[in-house]
């Protein structure tokens, strides 16, 4: 068996392997899982010239620690995080090269929530329906990494127009979140939808892979009793009955049966994969595209 491998020293709180998520499966009840800040892993992945789909590692808030078997070449970036070769510092946001034995320790993101490592070669799980991705939802995939797994890369390239370091955007000081109005905008009563779109809100600590949940003000019914369940997109922003806003991230489920008060733009939604818990968040209303 091949020593392209990576051991884990130290899993983190949550660490799960991702790459671009398996989209195409909603109608089996598979949502689309994949890496929640895209642009992020995908920046990492041409860091060490991987492919854009090639599978990354994916911390929450306190980072891990990785012992390669061989020497390998990893990036880490993401949200911002002291990086460290057997205590060493090392550069953020560029490749680095680890030798065998030696340990990469990714500290606590510093500002945001969730790191990308990616080593060349990338992470060569067994793929689910066309994704290595780990889905905290249906439980396809991976299970989240535990101190001692082993993961194995793949072949790594033997030429790639190197890039040795890349601007990345900041987390956010506030999150601002595009939203497209509907399709249950007339369950809520017309103060709700103009608190919606005109009041702050704040991310809360419940928020996951599944969704960013918020705090603050509570969005009243105009319509009571619930909907036949019906199907849900990436960045729906559903009201549960406490009425505060929930926004669908990746690994959210397929149908549902609280309202949907309006659509976020997929694009808004890297931002929010990095907003920490107590971040303001300002939903704003746009027309369809």
């Amino acid at each position: 068996m091949s020593d392209r491998a990576l051991v884990v020293v130290r899993a983190g709180a949550l660490t799960t392997v991702q790459d671009r998520g398996r989209p195409g499966h909603a109608h089996l009840g598979v949502p689309r899982s994949g890496a929640l800040d895209g642009p992020a892993a995908a920046l990492v992945n041409r860091l060490v010239g991987n492919s854009a789909d090639a599978a990354v590692l994916e911390t929450t808030l306190d980072g891990c620690a990785l012992g390669p078997r061989t020497d390998v070449t990893v990036a880490v970036g993401g949200a911002p995080c002291r990086v460290a070769v057997d205590d060493r510092p090392v550069a953020w946001g560029a490749p680095v090269r680890v030798p065998a034995g030696a340990v990469l320790n990714v500290g606590p993101a510093l500002r945001g929530v969730r790191a990308y490592v990616a080593a060349a070669g990338g992470i060569a799980v067994e793929p689910v329906l066309g994704s290595r991705s780990t889905d905290l939802l249906s439980g396809l995939g991976p299970a989240p990494l535990a101190n001692g797994t082993v993961l194995h890369l793949g072949r790594a390239r033997a030429r790639y127009a190197r890039v040795d370091i890349a601007p990345q955007p900041a987390p956010p000081a506030e999150l601002v979140l595009r939203v497209t109005p509907g399709p249950r905008a007339d369950w809520f009563t017309p103060e709700a939808v103009r608190v919606f779109t005109s009041r702050t809100f704040r991310v809360s600590s419940a928020s996951n892979r599944i969704g960013l949940r918020t705090e603050g003000p509570v969005l009243e019914r105009e319509v009571d009793g619930e909907l036949a369940s019906e199907g849900m997109v990436l960045g729906a922003v559903q009201v549960p009955p406490a009425g505060r806003p929930v926004v669908f991230l990746a690994d959210h489920p397929t149908t549902g049966g609280y309202p949907v008060i309006g659509v976020v733009r997929a694009t808004d939604l890297p931002a929010a994969a990095q907003a920490p818990p107590g971040t303001p968040v300002r939903f704003v209303a746009v027309r369809r595209r």
